[in-house]
């Protein structure tokens, strides 16, 4: 699907589900994530967090990377944890987005992250990093 969902998989995220400016991930907090304060690192709550967001902003088909994002840490999370990321686009302007991701433990808030989004102009996101579509269909 995404690339933020192919890289999400060897850290054990699911995407449960994506529309159009939404996408929900889940992950489980392992031995690995932990620190030395017996808590999740903060790294990889915001690893799940983005990868949600990712996922949420290059919904409507585009390419789109993040121009921005800021995370609060609300509650600590803890080995054995399932942690559930809502991504949820909050605005669309232009060709920036602004999306809020909430990470949770059952009920509890855990994290809330907002990241903003900028879509890439066509032909930017080509795997040879052409800038003109054209350039590189004519080199196909």
């Amino acid at each position: 699907m995404f690339a933020a969902d192919r890289a999400s998989r060897g850290l054990g995220m699911e995407l449960l589900e994506a529309g159009t400016g939404r996408a929900v991930l889940r992950m489980t907090v392992t031995g690995a994530m932990v620190n030395g304060h017996g808590t999740a690192h903060g790294g990889f709550l915001f690893l799940l967090a983005d990868s949600a967001f990712a996922c949420a902003c290059n919904s409507h088909g585009p390419v789109t990377v993040a121009a921005g994002a800021d995370i609060d840490f609300v509650a600590p999370a803890h080995e054995g944890d399932v942690l559930t990321a809502t991504a949820e686009e909050r605005v669309s302007f232009g060709r920036s987005g602004i999306y809020d991701v909430s990470v949770r433990r059952g009920d509890q808030v855990i994290a809330e992250f907002r990241g903003r989004s900028r879509v890439l102009r066509p032909g930017a996101g080509s795997p040879d990093g052409t800038k003109d579509t054209a350039q590189t269909e004519a080199r196909r």
